[in-house]
């Protein structure tokens, strides 16, 4: 018999008869396995001591969770004696990098950047009598555009430093009003004011020196590094570097030339 004859046959189900599904199975749910919590009984003074420190690093913190999350006296303890020992091992390393730049003079940069007093008095009477220098020597050869605006408040003020900077160095400075001169200003890119710009005698490149105020002493610090630069007398990489650090440690790349 087909099924479909053994449906209309069938007049107990009768039409309208609906079965409920069968229930599907439920699924068992697992429970997350317990985390396991370290104890500082599963290991030796010795392990911890010689333990590779990414490896140390990381039982340090899970030593740290388990007090936190349990901060029994017992699980406090345990996590204050890997602190401990972690205050230690670095201990040791400080120890010995003091004893190994001591009988390697090279690697001190005590020498190039002293900070004792008397150090640090000879270190500032350098830079700045190379600074002087530099910038006294240039005046022949380089000058300064300074772009302002007359209704700009900061322009006022780096106009008086410009004054102290031309009496002591005497230096050209051309201003140049933005507002009467857009041409210009926009040559230069200049978008804001003040803004000063070192160009040299016969040359096409110019190098900012400036935007916004700047006091004299930074004034000069820039000046110095952006004439270097200018001449070719050093490169970006070294832009920080005084004549007399070339070849120690804050010339970073030295240890190139090196055999």
């Amino acid at each position: 018999m087909g099924m479909e004859q053994k449906f209309y046959n069938d007049a107990k189900q009768g039409w309208f008869w609906y079965r409920e599904p069968a229930p599907e199975p439920e699924e068992e749910t697992e429970l997350p396995a317990t985390r396991p919590l370290p104890t500082l009984t599963d290991y030796s003074t010795e392990q911890l001591w010689d333990m590779h420190p990414d490896d140390f690093q990381a039982l340090l913190m899970e030593f740290q969770k388990k007090a936190v999350q349990k901060p029994t006296e017992q699980n406090v303890l345990e996590y204050l004696t890997m602190q401990d020992m972690a205050r230690r091992k670095a201990a040791v390393y400080a120890n010995v990098a003091s004893y190994v730049l001591q009988k390697n003079a090279g690697l001190d940069m005590g020498r190039d950047y002293p900070v004792t007093a008397p150090g640090v008095i000879a270190r500032v009477k350098m830079q700045k009598e190379e600074i002087a220098a530099t910038i006294q020597t240039a005046a022949e050869d380089h000058a300064l555009l300074y772009f302002y605006s007359p209704d700009c408040p900061y322009c006022t003020e780096q106009q008086q430093i410009l004054r102290f900077f031309t009496d002591h160095y005497g230096w050209q400075v051309k201003s140049i009003d933005v507002g009467e001169n857009p041409g210009v200003a926009a040559r230069f890119n200049i978008t804001i004011t003040p803004t000063l710009l070192l160009i040299g005698k016969g040359r096409e490149e110019y190098i900012p020196v400036a935007s916004g105020v700047v006091a004299l002493d930074e004034l000069e610090r820039r000046l110095y590094r952006s004439i270097r630069l200018l001449n070719g007398q050093i490169t970006p990489q070294g832009y920080s570097v005084y004549d007399f650090q070339k070849g120690g440690g804050l010339d970073p790349e030295s240890i190139l030339l090196k055999p």
